[in-house]
């Protein structure tokens, strides 16, 4: 069993809320716009980190964090970009890769809109934890918390950390 903290689009700040939210967890997965190497850091210094770089992110950012990544937790294939969209409409490039070969799991970042949907057509969950930052549209900074086990995704809970500063 994994306890996983998803985050992203933290846009080079990091609330000091995240560490009490994701004490519990085995993993942060943090899916692009980190900001700041020394933020990814911080969040590695934490708990084992697993992350993609976004588009805001520089160079630092993107020789230690690949543009994609497809990895097992437990039973479940997982797959994560910054930049996805979401069912049924997906960016064209994702989307030729999720028909491809479909992982169980499907993570981006990007919108700064939360959602959780599965897509029947995919037999995949989709997540987007919406943004954590404080650049950006959104208006209340977001992060999820959830479970694998074996093949099952459960106990997944959305975690507002407050409005954007």
């Amino acid at each position: 069993m994994k306890r996983i903290g998803l985050i992203s689009d933290t846009h080079s700040y990091l609330d000091e809320a995240v560490f009490k939210h994701f004490e519990q967890c085995d993993e942060i997965w943090h899916a692009g716009d980190f900001g700041t190497l020394e933020l990814a850091n911080r969040l590695q210094a934490f708990k084992p980190l697993k992350g993609v770089y976004g588009n805001i992110d520089g160079n630092d950012i993107r020789q230690v964090y690949p543009e994609k990544l497809r990895w097992y937790c437990e039973d479940v294939e997982v797959f994560m970009i910054h930049i996805g969209g979401y069912p049924p409409r997906y960016n064209p490039a994702v989307k030729k890769e999720l028909t491809a070969a479909s992982p169980k799991l499907f993570i981006c970042g990007h919108s700064h809109i939360l959602k959780v949907i599965y897509d029947d057509k995919l037999q995949c969950l989709h997540m987007n934890p919406g943004a954590a930052g404080n650049q950006g549209w959104h208006k209340v900074r977001t992060l999820i918390r959830f479970t694998i086990e074996g093949s099952n995704m459960k106990d997944c809970e959305v975690i507002e950390l407050g409005k954007r500063g």
